[in-house]
């Protein structure tokens, strides 16, 4: 097994609840009132932290979009930010 891989489990309830273990919850850096998404790739079952995955997807979906609109540089950004502020003044 590799190295930062571990293995636990839980019971399933009767309402099919389980407690996340401990360890798994940190890993997953959730705590209480957290939420997780359940990720399902053929019979494998993967467990993220919601925020953490949809922060990725984003990530993911705005891959090259600055490129695209032009915006090679810091300075391209701020120059778009400050344009953005001054019509939100101006509205």
């Amino acid at each position: 097994m590799l190295a930062n891989t571990f293995v636990d489990n839980a019971k399933v309830m009767a309402k099919g609840q389980v407690t996340i273990p401990k360890d798994i919850r940190e890993v997953l850096g959730v705590a209480s009132g957290d939420r997780i998404t359940f990720i399902v790739e053929g019979n494998t079952v993967r467990i993220v932290n919601s925020a953490v995955y949809a922060m990725q997807v984003l990530q993911k979906e705005m891959a090259g979009e600055t490129e695209r609109a032009g915006l090679t540089s810091d300075d391209d950004v701020m120059a778009l930010v400050k344009e953005l502020r001054n019509e939100d003044e101006n509205a």
